[in-house]
Parts: C-alpha cells; sequence; structure tokens
C-alpha cells in the first residue's frame, strides 16, 4: 500500500468522526425540543392556578386561637367477673372538662423535676 491509501484512509476515518459527532449532536438537540414541546402540551392540559379569590378567608369572627382547658382523667374500668377487656369495651380517656380550671404550679422551693433531688428554686 501506499502512503496516499493511508492518508486517504486517516481524512476518511476522521471525516467520519466529525459525521457521526454532528448527527449525535442533531439526535440530542431534536430529543431535548421535542420534550420541551411534550412538557408544553402536558402543562396546557393542567388546571389553572387559583386565583385570589379561591384562597381561604379568615371566618368572620375572626382568627380562631387556642382553647386551653384542664381535663379530668377517666379510671381504667374493670371487666366483669375478671374478663379482659378489650379495646372497644374502652371509651375515649380524658373525655370530660375538669371542674377546676386552675393550672397546678409547682410549690414554691420545689425542684419541678419528678426525682431530680436537686435544690429546686432558691
Amino acid at each position: 500500500m501506499s502512503t496516499a491509501t493511508y492518508v486517504l484512509a486517516a481524512t476518511s476515518s476522521g471525516v467520519l468522526d466529525v459525521i457521526a459527532a454532528f448527527v449525535g449532536g442533531l439526535v440530542i438537540a431534536g430529543a431535548l425540543v421535542w420534550a420541551v414541546q411534550f412538557g408544553m402540551r402536558v402543562r396546557d392540559r393542567e388546571l389553572p392556578r387559583p386565583v385570589a379569590g379561591d384562597q381561604p378567608h379568615l371566618p368572620a369572627t375572626g382568627p380562631v386561637r387556642e382553647q386551653r382547658e384542664i381535663r379530668e382523667p377517666d379510671e381504667m374500668p374493670h371487666g366483669q367477673g375478671g374478663e379482659r377487656l378489650m379495646p372497644h369495651d374502652l371509651h375515649h380517656s380524658g373525655s370530660r372538662t375538669g371542674k377546676d380550671q386552675q393550672r397546678h404550679r409547682w410549690t414554691t422551693g420545689s425542684s419541678g423535676s419528678f426525682g431530680g433531688g436537686g435544690l429546686g428554686h432558691v
């Protein structure tokens, strides 16, 4: 083989590489354009965004405030005749409002922790 054949083979391989890269770039660009158009079509089919009038409003009485109350604990009922209680036999615990609505505070000088044994508030 002559040198011209080698030069021709080398240049044709380079040209094929450039053409393959160009075609690959066109395929990727086409795929991106298609994906954007597909996304726009899907977005057009969605429901429109809510306007300001569709947003929730405050009640006429104003904002809802937190309500604090002290609840009475319920004692655990006993089964009849040593019978085992099932969950459906129980009722909601603490379902009654307590008679005394005064909040219980720590006594003066108490540590405030359960079994902490510290000096407390001095």
